[in-house]
């Protein structure tokens, strides 16, 4: 194994032991998730996460681009008659985009699926190994559910978020998620770190408190 791959593995563990606030945050939610509630996980690669929300009985709807990852994620949830699964990226507009590799998933393309993105400029991924994969209109899916209120939403979706959320408070649909705990990537894509700027202000302008944008 590439020694920098096995210290990104290494670092990935010891950041996933600590207990940080965000994360507690997130469990206290899910604690008050009763079936009939909804859950949305955007980016469930194995489905740690999800399957906390599955537990609950609500209904989760869970997204995942990778193939590698969807395999081990409908082994970790696809048993819950409550889990729907699908092996999509959800994305601002429709068609079919390109989902660009870590730059490790040689070594270990399950560890490093967390890192594929949906971003060419990500530092991480590789800039001309990438598999096509189905886009789901993020507002889209919003307004299929109908008048059902989303009472967690989670989002990791590599560097595609801000795009995505900018359509959501287009739409107006932010009113209806309860609670949006979202990871951003303008650390790792310097080209997002004004819109990311500008959409923190935006929910700020909005009263939007529900989103949270620092996740894990």
């Amino acid at each position: 194994m590439n020694p920098l791959s096995y210290l990104r593995r290494f670092a990935s563990k010891r950041r996933d032991s600590t207990r940080r606030p965000e994360i507690e945050a997130f469990e206290a939610v899910v604690a008050e998730l009763k079936p009939g509630d909804v859950a949305i996980d955007c980016g469930a690669n194995v489905g740690k996460f999800t399957e906390l929300m599955a537990r609950s009985g609500a209904t989760v709807y869970a997204f995942e681009p990778n193939e590698v990852a969807f395999a081990r994620l409908l082994e970790t949830v696809g048993a819950f008659p409550n889990v729907h699964c699908r092996q999509a990226a959800v994305t601002a507009e429709p068609g079919a985009v390109k989902l660009y590799l870590h730059k490790y998933s040689g070594d270990d393309p399950l560890h490093f699926s967390t890192g594929s993105s949906l971003v060419q400029a990500k530092r991480n991924v590789l800039k001309d190994k990438f598999t096509m994969v189905e886009g789901v209109p993020f507002a889209e899916f919003i307004k299929g559910l109908g008048e059902q209120r989303i009472r967690l939403l989670k989002m990791d979706i590599e560097g595609a978020e801000v795009e995505v959320l900018n359509k959501l408070l287009d739409e107006g649909l932010h009113e209806r998620i309860d609670q949006a705990f979202v990871e951003v990537h303008d650390r790792q894509i310097k080209s997002l770190a004004q819109p990311t700027r500008q959409l923190r202000e935006r929910l700020k302008a909005l009263n939007a408190h529900q989103f949270r944008l620092d996740w894990r």
